[in-house]
């Protein structure tokens, strides 16, 4: 049996340990999975963040790490929330930016080895993407009242016979939202995983079956893929990045909409 043939079995138990979430305490009934383990780990990140850096907070700021985070909120502020919202941008600030460094945090915590990514679970994404959903539509209602918001969401100047199919087909737009901001959180999140998993397995796969036969020659292509694990890893960083990124913009792009006027 070649190395490549345990491949199945260990891609099996990747996709097991990547899908299904274990328990640290308790079980299905009531209990702390792992994801969830994470969620809070990151949830407190986030706060001790918030109050060491309000804390150190200078007009021309001197330490390094504070600058980074500074830096960061000036970006979610201008580039995002200034950039996609535009007027009355302001104050929807903490709500994006607060969406932004959680899902950066929790993206970066899952590149630590043995750790996880709470993004990486569907049920934390669909989460976060619920409340981006409720949070712009909520204000939707709030800027233009309940049933002009409602009436809006079709295009105005359509003909009449055709204003309740636009509108469903609108409405069901509206509504898979939340989807696409879950499932594109996840998928990103998960495939990328996914790929760390496999090259790892293959490295660990061709080394120990090299060592265990005395075939130092099939210990070759662990160097391959060492290799494209540590270059998977880097593109990883950048895409941990982009997933908070991406998600915070939609969800600042969708706070325009639902406050502008069509």
């Amino acid at each position: 049996m070649g190395p490549l043939s345990q491949l199945p079995e260990h891609l099996e138990e990747l996709i097991n340990e990547l899908m299904n979430p274990a328990f640290i305490v308790g079980d299905s009934h009531f209990g702390l999975t792992n994801f969830v383990f994470y969620m809070i780990i990151c949830a407190i990140i986030l706060v001790v963040l918030v109050i060491c850096v309000g804390r150190k907070l200078t007009l021309v700021p001197g330490n390094k790490f504070v600058h980074t985070v500074e830096y960061g909120y000036e970006f979610v502020r201008n580039d995002i929330g200034k950039g996609s919202i535009g007027k009355g941008f302001k104050k929807h600030i903490p709500f994006l930016a607060t969406l932004f460094f959680f899902i950066l945090i929790a993206n970066f915590i899952g590149l630590v080895p043995g750790a996880k990514a709470a993004t990486g679970s569907i049920s934390i994404a669909w989460a976060l993407a619920i409340i981006s959903f409720i949070y712009f539509n909520y204000w939707g209602i709030k800027t233009k009242g309940g049933l002009t918001y409602l009436k809006e969401i079709a295009p105005a100047g359509l003909p009449k016979i055709m204003v309740p199919v636009i509108w469903f087909f609108e409405f069901l737009s509206l509504c898979l939202r939340a989807l696409t901001l879950a499932f594109r959180l996840f998928g990103n999140m998960f495939a990328g995983h996914m790929v760390l998993g496999i090259f790892a397995i293959l490295t660990s796969i061709f080394t120990t079956y090299a060592i265990q036969n005395a075939e130092y020659l099939i210990a070759l292509p662990s160097f391959a893929w060492l290799f494209f694990l540590f270059a998977m890893y880097m593109l990883e960083v950048l895409v941990a990045f982009l997933q908070a990124y991406v998600f915070t913009t939609l969800s600042a792009v969708y706070i325009q909409l639902a406050t502008s006027s069509h």
